[in-house]
């Protein structure tokens, strides 16, 4: 039987054990520039067989919330050079995960205070984070414009080009393609964001058409084997539904699987909430077996409410990796407590947002 603690291959990467830190906003990058804080509270935690990176914005325009960092700039890139070494150094591996928020924005955050872009000109009812006198401000997000078909391979080019900056510059391991959680690849994939009526919109394979476009130039760029994607089908995460989850997403993997990525992660449920929703049924056990029928051999990773007895259990039945958000917030040696059966440090929710160091870098490990 698998464990949590054996070690296993996603694609290129060779890892230790079978614990993920998943992606973890935490708005603490003024400027969007990654900060030395930022390289000691990523290596404190070295300890997982991977780390994803909080999101990162691949450009400017990709940028919805106050204080996160991005990829697209000299000083951010040398930011995340601080931070891969510092995690390679304690012994641990690290991705990026490329973000581009689409309609997830307000015109504060955006270029010359232009709209934030969507597949649709929709707007999300949801909310973005500003930081204000030090402290986040919840604020409700603007109203986008839709995309010209014209802009698309710019924007694809926009994506593979953080990728290549992020493994060749930065230093970082491989990356993770953020095409989840209501964000711009997950607006084109779900009919309830995305009206068009042009080759990117309408049927489920033109909705999966730029996700997949954006994949392949990843994986052309820096290998199959150091491109990982997320995904989140039934999440209401910032808006996000669609009305047939289960045929797009099975059609999704089923393309994918001849990528030959890393890893695909897989959020069941709510993000952040409910693993199952009565009114979004799922069946992710089928999900996978479409990308194994298919031919896909990336690590698959399970997320969300994952505590050890369950995700033991993800991985006697077939999961390969699991991922952990907010245990690793308030325990930087979450791997040794799992393995020493050690009680986990409360979380201290009012630090998730902005701040200092306080709930960032002083979470106790064990003496």
């Amino acid at each position: 039987m698998t464990h949590l603690f054996e070690p296993t291959q996603a694609g290129e990467l060779a890892l230790a054990n079978r614990i993920v830190m998943a992606p973890l906003t935490r708005n603490r990058a003024p400027g969007a520039i990654p900060t030395p804080l930022m390289a000691e509270y990523y290596a404190q935690r070295a300890s997982a067989g991977l780390i994803i990176s909080e999101a990162t914005a691949i450009s400017h325009q990709g940028q919805g919330y106050a204080d996160v960092p991005g990829l697209y700039g000299p000083e951010q890139l040398d930011g995340w050079k601080r931070v891969t070494q510092a995690v390679h150094q304690a012994g641990g591996q690290i991705v990026v995960q490329l973000w581009h928020v689409g309609r997830i924005s307000h015109t504060s955050l955006q270029p010359d205070d232009r709209a934030p872009v969507a597949p649709s000109a929709l707007r999300a009812q949801a909310k973005t984070v500003l930081i204000k006198n030090g402290q986040p401000e919840f604020v409700d997000t603007s109203q986008p414009r839709a995309l010209e078909a014209e802009e698309l391979p710019a924007l694809v080019h926009t994506y593979q080009a953080a990728a290549r900056n992020a493994v060749e510059t930065a230093g970082f391991d491989g990356v993770e393609i953020h095409a989840a959680n209501g964000y711009l690849l997950d607006q084109f994939l779900k009919d309830g964001s995305n009206h068009r009526s042009d080759d990117y919109g309408g049927r489920i394979a033109n909705r999966c058409r730029l996700t997949l476009e954006v994949t392949r130039a990843i994986a052309d760029a820096i290998g199959g084997g150091r491109t990982g994607i997320r995904l989140s089908p039934v999440t209401p995460a910032n808006d996000s539904h669609d009305s047939h989850p289960q045929a797009l997403f099975e059609h999704l993997v089923r393309e994918l699987a001849a990528l030959h990525l890393a890893f695909v992660h897989v959020i069941e449920g709510a993000t952040a909430g409910p693993r199952s929703l009565e009114d979004r049924p799922f069946d992710y056990g089928e999900l996978r077996r479409s990308y194994r029928q298919a031919g896909g051999k990336g690590a698959w990773m399970v997320n969300n409410g994952y505590d050890q007895a369950l995700a033991e259990r993800a991985l006697a039945e077939g999961a390969d990796l699991v991922a952990f958000g907010r245990p690793f917030i308030a325990n930087p040696d979450l791997v040794r407590r799992f393995r020493e059966g050690a009680a986990l440090n409360p979380l201290d929710a009012t630090t998730l947002y902005g701040g200092g160091a306080h709930g960032y870098t002083d979470y106790p490990a064990l003496s």
